[in-house]
């Protein structure tokens, strides 16, 4: 079974590092297309940044990001490689930052949701907080869920 883990920039390993982005570009840049922003954003470099990811035999398998943004926290960069999905890893991801983060913080949470996706997000808890709008091309709609 794929464990889950998640650390700050600073506390993670150059080779685990290097898969996670890697992850991220294979999904956002070569196969959803998404060239008009930069995966490379600076937002990782944050020092309370932090990166969840799943892996299994040193492959990681999914991955997302918290950002401390203020009264909110938001999520983002959720992504499973495409041979992992279907499995439940990003839901395991997303239940580990509930736990891990409402421990500490009680503070509600955001997500820039892509559309097609809001449904699944509804079973977390999470709910629309606005109109759809376009993110690098792709039909988003805002999310948020309440803190505990």
């Amino acid at each position: 079974m794929p464990s889950i883990r998640f650390a700050t920039l600073d506390r993670i390993d150059p080779a685990t590092l290097y898969r996670i982005v890697r992850l991220r570009i294979d999904v956002f840049v070569y196969e959803q297309g998404i060239i008009c922003e930069p995966e490379l954003d600076g937002r990782d470099l944050e020092p309370t940044t932090t990166l969840f990811w799943s892996e299994q035999d040193g492959d990681v398998l999914a991955t997302l990001r918290v950002l401390f943004d203020g009264p909110a926290l938001h999520i983002g960069r959720v992504t499973t490689a495409k041979h992992a999905r279907g499995h439940g890893l990003a839901a395991r991801l997303l239940e580990a930052v509930f736990e891990a983060v409402f421990e500490e913080f009680a503070q509600p949470i955001e997500i820039s949701a892509q559309a097609y996706l809001e449904k699944w997000y509804e079973r977390f808890g999470f709910r629309r907080t606005g109109p759809d709008y376009l993110e690098a091309g792709i039909d988003h709609v805002p999310m948020r869920r309440a803190g505990p």
